[in-house]
């Protein structure tokens, strides 16, 4: 099984800067996709930013020139660099990562494993 687990979350004031981390566990044999989804209240939950081992990335419209994602594939974390915060961008942060693992049989298998979240508030 492949655990993911966000953290960094905090309550920090509008023009503040937050870094979220993303940490993978289990047994991985590759990562190939990682994410950053966001669910606002009342809302459907949005794409913020994605990377792939290609090094390609994809951020939303509203995070461009803002947030930064990275990763760290020989720590299986990927990480969510937010700069100048608005109360907009407060949302529950999801982290999705993508790969093979090894399956109970021995054979690789594809996971797709979500965290429960983490909690970022931007106060005006």
């Amino acid at each position: 099984q492949v655990h993911v687990k966000e953290s960094g979350g905090d309550l920090v004031q509008a023009g503040g800067s937050l870094r979220l981390s993303c940490a993978a566990s289990g047994i991985i044999f590759n990562i190939d996709f990682m994410g950053w989804y966001r669910q606002a209240p009342g809302k459907q939950r949005e794409l913020v930013a994605t990377t792939s081992t290609t090094g390609s990335t994809n951020y939303a419209d509203s995070v461009k020139g803002r947030f930064t994602i990275s990763r760290d594939d020989a720590k299986n974390m990927a990480y969510l660099q937010m700069s100048s915060l608005k109360p907009e961008d407060t949302a529950v942060y999801y982290c999705q990562t993508t790969g093979l693992s090894p399956g109970s049989d021995g054979a690789m298998e594809r996971f797709d494993s979500w965290g429960q979240g983490t909690v970022v508030t931007v106060s005006s």
